[in-house]
């Protein structure tokens, strides 16, 4: 649902001068940095914001764009990743605000309820502060805004914000912030994933290194011997993500650059070239011709029992076509740079299959299958989709010993290689739904809410193909605040 917190008009009404429009975004220091000196005459601003920054992120510009949101705001209100972990941040600050509200400071309690973020990342750190900010459990729980520092930047395009990387000079920041200032909050859905593995005494991923899982996973490790998602002998791992899940040849292209960046970084400076290279690693991986190039032991029926669950009903097996080499488990309307997979299924399919549109706050997943690239080229093409699988609140894959020793993975743009059982064990990832956050969104906002009757009807968008398709919230945190911890030797360039 689709909210406006505050009066836009009376915020953008003459503003005498760009400092005084900054105003409206700036914090009193005593608010954030408890050692600060309280002023009386303190403003109250009309859309406070914390900004969280990946200085790493978009070759320099991440830095670049650090100086510049440091000299326009409060310094004390723009933090740099790299150099603290924002729960850490976000704790500090309520804390202190909630110990100045119970004061009696009115500005505190408005700043409060009034608290927006600005992150500034990839579809990664994007992930990261979304998964503070639910495991926090705030009483207002702030909006979040992304600025588009990564390669594919599917968050931020989802939302209007953009998927180009921006400028970072000063009145390219004060454009984005007077696009905040009319942004509008929108609710979707959060989803937790678990993995449970025994660790493989051999193989080719002899176990899988810390570093090699995405944040979201190996933030919080394996979960303790104590939590109720302990497995005696297994390790259990858990995280969250907001925008897809997908395994297979996608996932390996995506790890196949991830690797390479990581040994030569000096070579992804340029959002352009990023593509370009991640277009050629899907020649060189195969993927164009996936049916010549891979065995079908890599295809995702070999690898993996998938089942789902509809709303709260009863786990049901999903049948996937043996020629499908890539799965995704979608939420928002952009993969892959800002391609839709699901697309608007026809009022017959919608009828025949019980399908709807691809809504961000229904509490269901868009599981979508690719054969190869080529299939994959059909998203540019108008009303071009994947191979519509399920729409699931749950769902469950299981690997057994037998077609491959890995496979590869992939949440909201960070990959992984994944080993699989050589024995009698299994492999567990389950995906299930757990709760819902806030965006802000633009006017150019791609993602649709079900509860939004500004929502069009989408009959302009609606395929026009008639052939046939192939065809509990027990869990309580996604681990990404509270026990977070980075690594030493964590890049965090990695989270793009």
């Amino acid at each position: 649902m689709l909210t406006s917190p505050f009066p836009v008009k009376a915020a953008m009404a003459h503003p005498d001068s760009e400092s005084s429009f900054l105003d409206n975004f700036r914090i009193p220091s005593y608010l954030i940095a408890p050692d600060s000196e309280a002023k009386n005459d303190s403003i109250v601003p009309r859309c406070p914001v914390l900004v969280f920054i990946n200085s790493k992120s978009g070759g320099q510009l991440g830095g670049d764009l650090l100086v510049t949101y440091r000299s326009l705001l409060n310094e004390h209100q723009v933090f740099d990743l790299g150099e603290e972990a924002p729960d850490k941040v976000l704790r500090r600050i309520y804390l202190n605000l909630e110990k100045l509200r119970s004061d009696g400071d009115d500005l505190a309690t408005q700043i409060q309820q009034k608290l927006k973020i600005i992150v500034a990342g990839g579809d990664g750190t994007a992930g990261w502060l979304l998964g503070v900010v639910c495991d926090l459990k705030l009483s207002h729980p702030p909006a979040i805004a992304t600025v588009p520092l990564g390669t594919g930047n599917n968050l931020p395009f989802s939302f209007g914000w953009g998927k180009k990387n921006p400028g970072t000079d000063g009145s390219s920041v004060v454009s984005f912030l007077k696009q905040v200032i009319l942004a509008k909050e929108m609710k979707i859905d959060s989803w937790h994933i678990l993995m449970r593995m025994r660790a493989p005494k051999e193989g080719s991923c002899d176990p899988i290194a810390p570093l090699e899982l995405p944040h979201s996973l190996h933030a919080f490790q394996r979960v303790s011997s104590t939590d109720e998602l302990n497995m005696e002998g297994y390790h259990t791992f858990r995280g969250g993500f907001w925008n897809y899940f997908s395994m297979g040849m996608d996932a390996q292209i995506s790890y196949a650059f991830h690797s390479e960046r990581k040994m030569h970084p000096e070579k992804f400076k340029n959002q352009l070239i990023n593509q370009s290279t991640y277009a050629k690693l899907g020649f060189t991986q195969g993927w164009f011709f996936a049916s010549l190039a891979h065995p079908s032991s890599r295809n995702i029926a070999q690898l993996a029992k998938v089942k789902i669950m509809k709303r709260h009903g009863q786990w049901q097996d999903l049948h996937i076509p043996h020629s499908i080499r890539s799965i995704v488990c979608l939420n928002l309307p952009s993969f892959s740079g800002g391609l839709n997979p699901w697309g608007t299924p026809n009022s017959t399919k919608r009828s025949d299959r019980d399908l709807t549109p691809p809504y961000v706050d229904d509490g269901l997943l868009e599981v979508v299958g690719f054969r190869d690239a080529w299939h994959g080229l059909v998203l540019l093409a108008p009303h071009g989709h994947g191979t519509r699988l399920a729409q699931a609140h749950r769902i469950r894959f299981e690997f057994h010993r037998g077609a491959a020793d890995h496979t590869y993975m992939r949440i909201d743009g960070e990959p992984w290689k994944q080993p699989l059982p050589l024995d009698d064990d299994t492999v567990v990832v389950e995906i299930s739904h757990l709760g819902q956050v806030n965006m802000l969104a633009t006017h150019d906002c791609r993602a649709k809410s079900v509860h939004d009757p500004s929502t069009p009807s989408h009959h302009d968008d609606e395929d026009d193909d008639s052939g046939e398709e192939d065809s509990g919230e027990e869990f309580r945190k996604f681990g990404a605040a509270e026990t977070f911890k980075l690594p030493d030797e964590l890049d965090i360039s990695r989270l793009s």
